[in-house]
């Protein structure tokens, strides 16, 4: 089967970032700045993937605005007819900065939030952010620019719920994303601190319910469920290699943007190789495509083409085999390993990012 080109490259420009947040899903071996690809090779990663279909430029890091390049490199993504988005901490983003990277292109931003309330929110991030983030969020909706505020969701956050709601609507946010922690990198080894436990996950459902219906229509409420506590996980981003692509801040190109956790791949670089190949032709990208790698249960499993039997990343790190089937399925042979991780562990304390 011909994969159809992709729709959308998350450009991770850095892995420097200002915070050092314990749920960070970045690889646990960062890329440091002098192996960042140049502006000029940015610029050819991102011609490079318009010609090859992308429409939507999601740039990213770590903190996308330590690249004193940006400003360049949304001008190019621009020019180039994408729809630029920019993810962002928000530190160090001033209005007369918004101004400017809205002119240059940028059509939407993405803010992060650790918590409600100032002093919880420094906390997790292990930084004094949270005053700098209202004030990104001011100057992001002067600009004019429709507003997402991300809040990755966990056990030391999940009872502030309805305030990170509020939070959002008193900010004037177009949409809110409460996303339960996805277990990669630095995640993973805060896992134990970091568990919702069942409790909240059940309080939270009507709260998001009540805020769905409430602000209908004002604002976007998407809430992303729990991987471990639910009985059949997600499917891998519409299929791997299916609609989008990363770019690492080297410029290794991966087929989503945990996939450096899988040891046995390897991981073109697009300095050494065209994009258009990496995407149709390189084993990476081929490797988990349709059904044929797929083992049992996922191989004669009804599911197969709603959940593609989940997580690659998750099913290696929990198992050790990335064609397993996605462990947090209740017909995985290795489903006790979820189970297990999802017991509780009291007064767990974070280990922050540094």
């Amino acid at each position: 089967m011909t994969p159809q080109p992709p729709l959308g490259m998350l450009a991770e420009l850095t892995h420097r970032c200002p915070l050092h947040c314990p749920y960070c899903s970045n690889p646990l071996d960062l890329v440091r700045r002098e192996r960042e690809m140049t502006t000029d090779q940015w610029r050819s990663a991102l011609t490079q993937a318009r010609e090859l279909g992308v429409l939507q430029v999601h740039l990213s890091g770590g903190e996308p605005l330590a690249r004193r390049d940006l400003p360049s490199l949304v001008s190019h993504a621009h020019g180039l007819g994408c729809y630029v988005n920019l993810v962002t901490s928000g530190l160090g983003l001033s209005e007369a900065r918004m101004v400017d990277l809205a002119r240059r292109g940028v059509e939407h931003v993405q803010l992060s939030v650790q918590a409600a309330d100032e002093d919880r929110a420094d906390i997790i991030a292990g930084a004094r952010a949270a005053k700098h983030k209202k004030a990104a969020a001011a100057a992001i909706r002067a600009a004019g620019l429709p507003l997402t505020i991300n809040v990755v969701l966990h056990r030391r956050n999940h009872d502030q719920l309805g305030a990170l709601i509020d939070l959002a609507e008193e900010w004037g946010a177009d949409r809110l994303e409460l996303a339960n922690t996805q277990f990669y990198g630095w995640a993973m080894r805060n896992r134990a601190a970091l568990m919702p436990t069942r409790a909240q996950l059940d309080a939270a459902e009507p709260v998001v319910r009540a805020a769905r219906q409430r602000l209908a229509g004002r604002v976007e409420v998407v809430y992303v469920l729990a991987d471990y506590q639910d009985r059949h996980p997600k499917p891998c981003m519409h299929g791997w290699g299916a609609r989008q692509l990363t770019v690492a801040p080297d410029g290794t190109v991966l087929p989503c943007p945990s996939a450096h956790v899988i040891t046995g791949l390897r991981f073109d670089n697009v300095t050494e190789r065209p994009l258009a190949e990496i995407w149709y032709e390189s084993s990476s990208f081929n490797a988990y495509r349709g059904e044929d790698w797929m083992r049992d249960p996922c191989r004669t499993c009804d599911r197969r083409g709603v959940d593609l039997g989940g997580c690659r990343c998750q099913a290696f790190l929990l198992t050790g085999a990335a064609e397993n089937t996605d462990p947090v399925c209740v017909l995985s042979p290795h489903h006790d390993v979820v189970e297990q991780a999802v017991v509780p562990v009291a007064d767990v304390p974070f280990v922050m990012r540094r």
